[in-house]
């Protein structure tokens, strides 16, 4: 067994056990479906084949468990907080490609992969693309905060979603299993894919599987 298989068998463990975690800090009941597959709701994301396209060829190595959409569908308006508390939409970041990551302080595989995805929005942040993670600690924004700055994450911006609302939307919709939770949504809104556990955010692999997202080689 490789070091990397061993990586992403013992990630998929503790993702595992971090839903666990997170069923007992929210006290939710979840349900895991689908999205409505209206064709109203569908119709926007035609122009999606191309990328999940490029994306399916790319999606290997470290991000070999990245599953990319066959019929790419509008994602939820999630609402969250930034750091200055002010609700955020996800339709805000329309014009842009978005990886969403939902991680939290006490699911040890999200502190991890953290450091990466700092160094992959320093790599390929910009107009056209932002890593957006959403912290679903309870409570108030100190201990995020506090790992923000222990773990010296800096590229990163700062947004919180206490009632971990946006993981239940997620799982209801049949793209959120564990935790972390990473969705890579396009600049029109449309998930192209997403990821049930770690990853090598910062590896080349990825960056591939991004760029391909993007359209860019």
């Amino acid at each position: 067994m490789t070091e990397g298989t061993a990586r992403r068998k013992t990630g998929r463990v503790l993702a595992a056990a971090a839903v666990l975690g997170l069923a007992a800090g929210v006290g939710a009941v979840y349900v895991t479906g689908g999205f409505s597959g209206n064709s109203a709701a569908e119709a926007p994301c035609g122009g999606a084949e191309r990328a999940v396209a490029r994306m399916a060829e790319a999606a290997t190595g470290e991000v070999a468990a990245f599953t990319v959409e066959r019929n790419p569908v509008a994602a939820p308006d999630l609402s969250f907080r930034d750091g200055e508390g002010r609700e955020r939409r996800l339709s805000q970041f329309r014009g842009r490609a978005v990886l969403l990551n939902l991680w939290a302080t006490w699911c040890a595989p999200c502190r991890q992969e953290m450091p990466a995805l700092d160094r992959l929005q320093a790599e390929l942040g910009g107009p056209n693309f932002e890593v957006v993670p959403i912290s679903i600690d309870l409570g108030d924004a100190a201990r995020p905060r506090a790992f923000y700055r222990d773990a010296r994450i800096e590229r990163l911006s700062f947004y919180q979603d206490p009632s971990g609302r946006v993981f239940q939307e997620l799982r209801t919709a049949g793209r959120a299993v564990g935790m972390p939770t990473t969705v890579l949504i396009d600049a029109q809104g449309c998930i192209l894919g997403h990821l049930s556990g770690p990853a090598e955010w910062a590896s080349g692999d990825a960056l591939r599987l991004v760029r391909a997202a993007l359209g860019a080689s």
